[in-house]
């Protein structure tokens, strides 16, 4: 039988009520940044970024901060500096969270913004897809595929990686309910298989490029939370053409990933049972776990109250209706949403979200069962008016140090989308148009001299982070 609160979950909380009064997500290095976005004036951003690495990035956050320069560096042209960084990002996403398994069953009580930063599985997944459009635009299709090959790796373990850390959860003696990682529905990227299927074509690997595509039609009818768009044609992606004519595919990347954000529930006491008030469905949804607004907590008794703050994904609006390309001599085409990372994002966290759930509910209650001893004992000896305000700022400082991990990038785009002109080879002049609502022209991104040959891979990427 579990006793409910241990010795060492008391001295640890203690030692967090006394040490950590603010345990709060720094972000004030985005300050400005949508209007630099919106002006895609990267090396301004990149500045900014740069100039804030000491200071609003601890070594914590060091993942964070690779993440955002190496995104940035993509976005500037610096293809070679930005690989550099998303792979740094990557190994400290591995290392953290290998660390995260391990001491999952001796953190109970740690607020996740006290540990290194693990990245989010949308981040880590991603990143490898921007590895290989900085190998494709440095003419590097090997080490391109490589990394397209990281990406079905990743999704394949998705699921996997969090049972280890619920196992490890289980077995710490403050655990009262069992740890289940929710379901990952997400089991085929578009975008990836889509720069697959471009490097098998590139090749000449015919049959490769129809499983391809056939994994992509599967992820749509599959993953409708995800592709709430239509598909796009690609029926022209297995034409096959004849020199002079060649084939220009044009990415590009609009708006920026979902931010955290945070949400307060507060847990109220009966005997031998915590209870949350509103459901426990209201921040699982489908992930929901039967059971888990009514826990059964041995040896606790009636009548207390805490707080706890949960993050959760929150999708940026963005400018962008539509996307044109418009080629000298040739009539505009407009563009077909591919991916959406905002959607991936959202859909991935959610993975994750009954083990944060699960360890926000049992931390906040520890703490404050410490917290109730330590009040006791401090104002036993002290009159009524003292002892109150005793109370009061012992509680102040335990809901000071419950503060949601709000942790994550900020430069991952929110939708790619793509088109396929077939066109004689040659040099042309191109622009990438963005319109918002209205037909109004927000954006153009204008490439000239570009050169398009016959049987290679053309690809042109452009994008508006607005």
């Amino acid at each position: 039988m579990r006793i409910p609160l241990s010795t060492s979950i008391l001295a640890g909380a203690l030692a967090l009520l006394t040490g950590c009064a603010s345990l709060r997500t720094d972000k004030t290095q985005y300050a400005g940044m949508d209007l630099l976005l919106a002006k895609a004036d990267y090396p301004a951003t990149l500045a900014q970024i740069e100039a804030a690495k000491d200071t609003s990035y601890t070594h914590k956050d060091r993942v964070v901060y690779y993440l955002d320069i190496g995104m940035l560096h993509h976005w500037n042209g610096d293809y070679e500096k930005s690989n550099e960084m998303l792979e740094k990002a990557e190994r400290g996403i591995e290392d953290n969270f290998t660390k995260s398994i391990t001491r999952s069953a001796s953190s109970m009580i740690m607020n996740d913004n006290v540990l290194a930063y693990a990245g989010e599985d949308y981040e880590d997944i991603y990143l490898n897809a921007f590895k290989a459009l900085n190998y494709l635009a440095l003419g590097r299709n090997d080490e391109a595929f490589v990394e397209v090959r990281r990406i079905n790796n990743k999704l394949v373990q998705l699921e996997s990686k969090y049972d280890k850390v619920a196992q490890k959860m289980n077995k710490a003696e403050e655990t009262h309910e069992t740890f289940v990682p929710g379901k990952s529905y997400f089991q085929e990227s578009a975008l990836g298989r889509y720069l697959s299927a471009m490097l098998y074509r590139a090749d000449y690997k015919w049959d490769d490029v129809r499983i391809d595509l056939e994994k992509i039609d599967r992820g749509w009818k599959l993953q409708p939370d995800i592709y709430t768009f239509p598909q796009p044609d690609f029926s022209s992606t297995t034409k096959r053409v004849r020199a002079p004519t060649a084939r220009l595919n044009v990415i590009s990347f609009t708006g920026l990933a979902p931010d955290k954000k945070a949400t307060t529930f507060y847990i109220h006491t009966e005997e031998n049972v915590i209870i949350l008030a509103g459901s426990s469905e209201n921040y699982l949804g489908k992930q929901n776990l039967s059971g888990l607004s009514i826990i059964p907590w041995y040896g606790i008794n009636e009548g207390y109250h805490f707080k706890i703050q949960l993050p959760y994904m929150e999708k940026h609006p963005s400018k962008v209706d539509r996307i044109e390309v418009e080629i000298s001599g040739i009539k505009p085409e407009p563009l077909h949403p591919l991916e959406s990372l905002e959607n991936v994002a959202i859909e991935t966290f959610s993975i994750q979200k009954p083990i944060i759930y699960l360890k926000t509910v049992t931390r906040s209650v520890a703490k404050g069962l410490a917290a109730e001893q330590a009040k006791q004992k401090m104002t036993e000896n002290m009159d009524g008016g003292m002892a109150f305000f005793t109370r009061l700022a012992a509680d102040l400082m335990v809901d000071s140090t419950e503060n949601a991990d709000l942790r994550v990038s900020r430069f991952f785009p929110a939708k790619a989308s793509i088109r396929e002109i077939h066109l004689d080879e040659g040099t042309y002049d191109i622009k990438i148009n963005y319109y918002g609502n209205g037909g109004k022209l927000l954006h153009s991104d204008e490439r000239n001299g570009v050169e398009i040959e016959a049987n290679r891979l053309n690809m042109l990427e452009s994008a508006y982070l607005n």
